[in-house]
């Protein structure tokens, strides 16, 4: 079984929230609804630049509570969220994050995918040459641009998660937080995904239930349940641990059931 000391054990006066090659430092986040149990206890972690890591745990985790936090939706009742050295204060925009929302319907609202994609750069002020630049790119990118016309609400499934991830990367985020991206999606359009993922260039964090998608993308995952980080370590090593996955409402992914 993975030994819990997988996990960061952090010290706040270790210099590791200050080095230089860190896109992202959590460091003793905690969250709590109004009215409800607190969802997040006391998080230490960082990400480094260029680095893909998956955030796996059950339903209730607080998984989706995290990528609110660190994005700015959600104040913390303490710690902090650093990108790139800088201070993320709750309410602020910060183009530097993006993040791609679990049902695209919930990302999606112009009366075309154009529209959708330019709707962020617009908002951070950019001329309408660099607008236009930018949602090229977008489109190409994503493999997307026979869809700039269309009303988003006519696509399929696969043809929304790919717009609505079109419309966070216009804005050229350095941070792509993913929520649950396959979900719903037919195999075609889960693999086209996962090929995506895959080549990115940007440092990425991907919450998902479909573990097998983690494996192929993320070479680190953290595990969090409860509020908690109980495991944080490499890939293939965390979900090969069948006791562990088992002990918090996950199975061993199926690449992994024959090995090991």
């Amino acid at each position: 079984m993975l030994n819990p000391l997988a996990l960061f054990t952090l010290d706040a006066s270790v210099s590791l929230f200050a080095t230089q090659n860190c896109a992202l430092s959590v460091y003793d986040l905690s969250f709590a609804y109004p009215d409800h149990l607190q969802v997040l206890k006391g998080l230490n972690f960082q990400v480094s630049v260029g680095e893909k890591v998956g955030l796996i745990g059950p339903n209730g985790a607080g998984k989706t509570s995290l990528f609110l936090s660190i994005c700015g939706a959600l104040s913390p009742l303490s710690g902090e969220v650093m990108l790139f050295n800088h201070p993320v204060h709750p309410g602020d925009f910060r183009p530097e994050i993006g993040l791609v929302f679990q049902n695209p319907n919930d990302q999606l609202f112009s009366l075309s995918v154009r529209d959708d994609i330019a709707f962020g750069p617009l908002n951070m002020g950019l001329a309408d040459d660099e607008v236009e630049a930018r949602v090229q790119e977008a489109l190409m990118l994503t493999g997307v641009s026979g869809l700039a016309d269309r009303p988003p609400h006519h696509l399929s499934g696969g043809e929304k998660r790919m717009a609505a991830i079109a419309s966070v990367l216009a804005m050229r985020p350095q941070l792509m937080l993913y929520d649950e991206p396959s979900a719903n999606l037919d195999i075609r359009s889960r693999r086209r995904l996962i090929q995506f993922l895959q080549a990115s260039q940007q440092t990425i964090m991907v919450s998902s239930h479909d573990l097998d998608l983690i494996l192929e993308v993320c070479d680190r995952v953290i595990l969090l349940d409860q509020g908690e980080i109980i495991a944080d370590g490499s890939a293939h090593e965390v979900m090969r641990d069948a006791s562990l996955m088992e002990a918090h409402g996950l199975e061993k992914p199926n690449s992994l059931r024959q090995t090991s």
